[in-house]
């Protein structure tokens, strides 16, 4: 899942650069290797697990807009009309997926919606204040989902629903942790260039341009840690509410 986009030049034009082809023959990759570093494979073998799919399916329809709903909805709340205008503040799924990420979220159990878009320009905070509270809603959106989840784990009479939403808390939870790594286009990088002080363009720049691939060796020399703060996370949530 991709982070919000703004205006304002990102530095990903070596990525834009890319034919379309191009473009979803490193994601297909790219993807695969995070799916394979982050689940140990677990998720390519769970697709004959029809309940899988029923919790890939709620995220394709459920958590991916809530994730970018949350980053609309923060940018209105704060002054900009762009995700309104745009017809992205809406929990209706079709405004936000993407059909190549709502494929692979289906084949792999990870994927993206399109990113919504927002001018910093008309908010009505200070824009590196508007821009964290942006980028940080879509995460925080996925961790509340995953509570939500947790909290509902003990009322589970079904073994089925049980597992359900034991799929649907690890998968949230895993978004909320990977969105934040920060590297582009993540969320956690419009955070990060929000923190640095001074004009931190060049920075960006070179981050955006070679983002993708820096985040692929991210992902391979700390999956593990990344699957492993997830998993904690997940387990304090199932202790919080008792699951």
């Amino acid at each position: 899942m991709r982070g919000c986009k703004m205006y304002r030049d990102s530095g990903g034009r070596g990525w834009n650069a890319l034919s379309r082809g191009q473009q979803i023959a490193i994601g297909v990759v790219g993807i695969l290797v995070l799916v394979a570093l982050l689940s140990g494979g677990s998720s390519l073998g769970r697709m004959g697990d029809p309940l899988w799919l029923v919790t890939v399916a709620v995220i394709i329809l459920v958590a991916l807009p809530v994730h970018e709903m949350a980053h609309a909805a923060m940018a209105v709340q704060l002054g900009d009309p762009t995700p309104r205008m745009q017809g992205r503040y809406t929990f209706n799924p079709i405004a936000h997926i993407d059909p190549f990420g709502a494929l692979l979220i289906l084949f792999t159990g990870f994927g993206w919606a399109k990113p919504v878009q927002w001018n910093p320009g008309n908010i009505d905070v200070d824009v590196r204040l508007g821009t964290i509270l942006v980028a940080a809603a879509g995460p925080v959106s996925n961790l509340v989902l995953a509570a939500v989840g947790a909290f509902l784990v003990p009322f589970a009479d079904v073994p089925m629903l049980e597992r359900f939403l034991t799929f649907f808390v690890w998968i949230n939870t895993l978004l909320f942790v990977f969105n934040l790594i920060p590297i582009p286009p993540l969320d956690g990088s419009h955070i990060l260039f929000a923190l640095l002080p001074g004009d931190n363009f060049q920075l960006r720049m070179a981050l955006g341009r070679y983002g993708f691939i820096i985040l692929l060796a991210a992902i391979y020399l700390g999956g593990g840690f990344i699957s492993g703060v997830a998993s904690q996370i997940v387990r304090w949530l199932f202790v919080a509410f008792g699951s």
